[in-house]
Order: C-alpha cells, then structure tokens, then sequence
C-alpha cells in the first residue's frame, strides 16, 4: 500500500493548514492609538467592549443584553416599554491588579544596575589609588633628578652605568610629565 500525495492534494492540504494558523490570530480590537490590533490572545481589560471587532470564531463581540424593570414606583410596568441595560463585566475584588511592569523583573535589573555601580566605582578607586601611587612615585624621582645626586641604572646589558647630564635632563623631563599628569588628577 504505497500512498503518494499529489499536487493538488498538497496544496489543499496547506491550503488547510494557512487556514487553520489564521485563525489562530483571532481576536481584533482598535487600539486606544486608534490603530488596528490582531492577536492570539484575549484584548487587555481596559478594552472596551465596543472596541473589540472580531474574537474567536469569527464572531463580532458580543455585547451582553439583561433586562432592566423600570423604576415605577406605582408598580404600572404595563404602559412602559421593556428596557434594555448592558451588564458590566463583573470584577473580582480580589483578583490581583495588573500595573503592566513585572514586580521581580524590576528588582532584578535594579540589583543588575546597583552591582555594576558598585564595580564601576571600585574600578574608579582602583585607578584613583593607581594614579596616587604613580605621583608620589614620579615626585621622589623628581626631586631625586633635581638633587644633583648621581644617578646609576642598568642597560640592556645588565651593567650598571652613571647618567649623564644629558640622560638626566630627559629623565627629569619625563618622571615631571608623569608627575604632571598623575598630581592634577588624584588627590592630594
């Protein structure tokens, strides 16, 4: 028993199944924008009833029509014609109120926020302590070229060898950059 779909059979098969996702958008409402909404899910609570154009089934929404007696306070409802009042939908005084903002996602991201506060201030202190330590570094040296001391250092080689003038005059020049740069921006 060999079963082949043809053609046709394939396309009224898909044909069968568009239709069946299009209804699954089924509900439409204008929104308070004044725009057209589709959706799979029922319209907000602040919808309006007569804002709701189409819900599932293709039917129109449906306003709900209960007979009101008329307030005669003779009891005469005979000369009166039959009135006609559309019920409120009826709210649970305990059902929880939807405020549109999730309470646990909004902790979350104010936790998310303060803990990177909290890292980006320690990072600034970091740097800050970093920069304290490069001036009052770059102020010994400073004072170090200014002293007229001789001052050794070692080569590529390892050896020791004596600076001079002209190697101290640029090293001063550089150690007083630093120290310019590091002093203005950390405190004192």
């Amino acid at each position: 028993m060999d079963h082949k779909i043809t053609p046709k059979q394939l396309i009224l098969l898909l044909a069968g199944w568009a239709f069946a996702l299009s209804a699954a958008a089924q509900y439409q409402w204008m929104g308070k924008d004044g725009r057209k909404v589709f959706s799979d899910r029922p319209p907000p609570a602040d919808v309006q009833e007569k804002d709701i154009l189409k819900q599932p089934g293709g039917r129109r929404a449906a306003v709900p029509v209960v007979p009101v007696e008329p307030a005669d306070p003779a009891g005469s409802s005979a000369a009166a014609t039959p009135a006609v009042a559309v019920a409120k939908p009826r709210v649970d005084p305990n059902a929880p109120k939807i405020s549109g903002k999730d309470a646990e996602l909004e902790a979350k991201k104010k936790k998310l926020e303060q803990e990177e506060a909290a890292k980006k201030k320690a990072e600034e202190e970091k740097v800050a302590q970093a920069r304290a330590e490069n001036c009052e570094r770059a102020k010994k040296a400073v004072t170090m070229f200014q002293s007229g001391v001789r001052v050794a250092s070692t080569n590529a080689k390892g050896e020791r060898e004596i600076m001079d003038d002209n190697a101290r005059a640029a090293e001063l020049k550089r150690v007083q950059a630093v120290a310019d740069r590091d002093c203005k921006l950390s405190p004192q």
